[in-house]
Formats: structure tokens, sequence, C-alpha cells
């Protein structure tokens, strides 16, 4: 299985997208600082949505489409799924 997951700081200013064939552990790994770069500098901590797929190639492909869109689109997305942005860890 392979995730298209989107990340958020605490106050949702701050969005990053990324794709990894282990949730669980790429989550965990963001929220405890472990890897240096956007998410360690910027405290982007809280998975506020997700989507499953089985293609790798489709999962990497999603991630770059999701990366070029307005944050106004990335925004409406987010809300379908978790409008109260809450921190859709302990789900996985």
């Amino acid at each position: 299985m392979f995730y298209v997951y989107v990340l958020s700081n605490d106050n949702n200013r701050v969005l990053y997208i990324g794709v990894t064939n282990d949730l669980r552990r790429r989550v965990y790994e963001h929220k405890s600082e472990k890897i240096e770069g956007f998410t360690k500098e910027y405290h982007v901590h809280k998975l506020v949505y997700f989507e499953k797929y089985f293609d790798p190639i489709r999962a990497i492909s999603r991630e770059k489409q999701l990366k070029k869109w307005t944050r106004k689109k990335k925004d409406d997305l987010i809300d379908k799924m978790n409008p109260q942005r809450e921190d859709l860890a302990s789900r996985i």
C-alpha cells in the first residue's frame, strides 16, 4: 500500500505533501522530528489528509499533482475529509 499524505502545523498555516509506503512510520518520523528539513523547521506534525494507492506510480503522480495545486484547492480537498483539521494519526 502507498499513501499520499498532507501534514500541517498546529495553527494550520503550513502544509506539507508527501508520499510513502508506510504512513504510520512516516508520520512518526515527522512528529519526532527525526529528519532534518521543512517539516522539522516549521513543526509540521499533524496528519490532516491521506489517500491510499496500490500502485506506487499513481501515488507519486498524485503527490506531484497536489503539490501544483493552489492553497485554496488543497484546503478544499482537506476540508472534504477533515473539516476540523484533526490529527488523523490515531486512525492509521
